[in-house]
């Protein structure tokens, strides 16, 4: 027996016409290169986002080309998001701090036709576009930089673009259509790419919009730091506009105070960014009105403890952890705490806000053992390889041989994360795959250590490595850096780790560094580190 129901096709024109018709006067606030903020209400927005779809017919786009761009968090982008999928095309976010070698690769491989480039942008992107092979148009967005052009190569205006353009009509009857591509970061060999649908981006929006995952309401004012090439701003950029809620895009204007700044001057709602981000604002926020704030989602790799009770002391409000990848749009679980929580004390709270939560309505999670493949307890001790499905979880990479490898014969993703699940379904992640320290047939978590280890109040970034050794095959090796103006000894962070942790995990030495190295989308770089490091002797117990 079939249902009664509509059949209609689970599209982003909806999304769109939805902040069209009933939040026309909500704004959208962008920092620019000046260091000046533009105000543009969505009315206008939806207006340029009509005019930018007609462009790209004008342009000869085919109907499902790949536009790319190379821009900053701003209304412009937004534009972008919406103009290329609501009129068939896909978008394609070009990560603007991968290597060079990867930019060409990822240009050539997803076969991009036109790519918009924010003019401050020019100096990274200029030197590699005679490397493109498929791209007919570029298109150049002036955000107020005072770049120059590069040399050899035509470049169009964004707004001569749109100017006096005719309004499009939108109409998506294809709810599996391809609506935007990312491809991910940190992998072995060349990225990967992830094609997401209307409906997975349509489901996943309303799944971050409900209470019990990040909750965007019409009421908000919300802050994406992380990037919008970073998996689609985690889906904010089209939560925002489904709910209505004002928007604050910070542009180039990406230094803590600045994001500070922001959050206090718009009286942000909601600001959400990776946790390196959240380490250099919190203390441009000591002393200021931060009222308005009600919660501030943090992910892109682990949260410390520590970070998360700093937010807790000073501002009353603890960070909120999500985890996802790019191949899940990207959020899959959220670590909110649940009323049969209440009763705790605040350090058993701390510890459930510092894991990676509850799978969101929509997605399933489980751990499974690495050799036999069979699904573990959720006992909160059994370690496996955390896999993940539901409908805005990616089945595949896009024309890439290398897929079969990331998926189980049941068609689960494997995310690569080492990761417990407690009996009240909460995942915790110990570390990745490729991160765990691997001693004496034992596994040490790197994660656990390095939160423990930047919680000492000395202690600004901490990574913890594997390193060889004769006997043991691995052993963890503590990379630090120290707040600036404090001293620490290799003996202190030992004495400091005696007793936090099993003596066998114990790092066999530390090393201080000015910085721990960064992935293109601010996670800690082990891979540099291991390089780095991987001569490094360590001394004798």
């Amino acid at each position: 027996m079939l249902g009664t129901m509509q059949d209609r096709p689970l599209a982003l024109p909806h999304i769109f016409e939805r902040a069209e018709k009933f939040f026309p006067h909500k704004e959208i606030v962008t920092g620019t290169a000046t260091g000046e903020r533009r105000r543009r209400s969505y009315g206008d927005w939806a207006a340029r986002t009509r005019q930018l779809a007609t462009a790209l017919d004008d342009l000869g786009i085919s109907p499902d080309g790949r536009v790319a761009t190379f821009c900053w968090n701003t209304d412009n982008h937004l534009e972008l998001y919406f103009a290329a999928p609501c009129s068939g095309r896909v978008l394609h976010t070009l990560n603007i701090r991968l290597f060079p070698e990867q930019v060409t690769y990822i240009v050539n491989h997803a076969e991009d036709e036109v790519i918009f480039i924010d003019r401050s942008l020019l100096g990274l992107i200029g030197p590699l576009l005679g490397t493109f092979e498929t791209v007919r148009h570029l298109v150049v967005i002036d955000d107020g930089a005072p770049t120059e052009f590069p040399d050899g190569h035509d470049f169009l205006e964004y707004e001569d673009l749109i100017s006096g353009r005719e309004p499009a009509e939108f109409a998506i009857e294809d709810e599996n259509r391809a609506a935007s591509m990312c491809y991910t970061s940190g992998t072995t060999g060349n990225p990967k790419g992830v094609v997401y649908t209307h409906r997975s981006t349509y489901l996943h929006t309303m799944a971050a919009m409900l209470a019990d995952t990040i909750g965007t309401c019409e009421r908000d004012v919300i802050l994406p730091v992380v990037p919008m090439f970073h998996a689609n701003a985690w889906g904010l950029a089209h939560a925002a506009v489904a709910s209505g809620a004002d928007l604050v895009m910070p542009g180039p204007q990406m230094t803590p105070p600045a994001i500070a700044d922001m959050i206090v001057e718009e009286k942000v709602t909601l600001a959400a960014g990776v946790p390196t981000i959240w380490m250099g604002v919190l203390p441009e926020l000591k002393g200021r009105d931060t009222s308005a704030l009600r919660t501030i989602p943090c992910g892109g790799s682990a949260v410390p403890k520590s970070l998360s009770e700093a937010y807790r002391e000073q501002l009353g409000l603890p960070i909120l952890q999500a985890w996802g990848m790019t191949e899940t749009s990207p959020v899959a679980s959220v670590a909110g705490l649940t009323s049969a929580m209440d009763d705790l004390d605040e350090d058993a709270k701390a510890d459930l806000r510092a894991a990676q939560g509850m799978a969101v309505m929509g997605v399933e999670l489980r751990v499974a053992d690495q050799v036999t493949g069979e699904s573990l307890p959720w006992d909160g001790e059994s370690q496996g390889e955390l896999q993940a499905a539901g409908p805005w979880v990616t089945a595949d990479y896009y024309n890439d041989d290398r897929a079969p490898q990331s998926f189980t014969d049941d068609g689960w993703l494997r995310t690569g994360d080492v990761a417990v699940i407690t009996p009240e379904g909460f995942v915790r992640i110990v570390d990745r795959t490729k991160d765990v320290v691997k001693s004496g047939g034992e596994w040490i978590s790197s994660v656990e250590l390095e939160n423990e280890i930047m919680s000492h109040p000395a202690v600004a970034e901490a990574a913890v490595i594997g390193v060889p050794h004769p006997k043991w095959s691995e052993r963890p090796l503590a990379c630090v850096v120290v707040v600036e103006g404090e001293q620490l000894t290799r003996e202190e962070v030992l004495d400091y780790l005696d007793g936090r942790v099993a003596k066998w995990w114990l790092p066999d030495d530390v090393v201080f560094i000015d910085e721990v190295p960064k992935t293109s989308v601010g996670k800690f770089s082990k891979k540099d580190l291991r390089e780095r490091f991987a001569d490094h002797e360590l001394p004798e117990t």
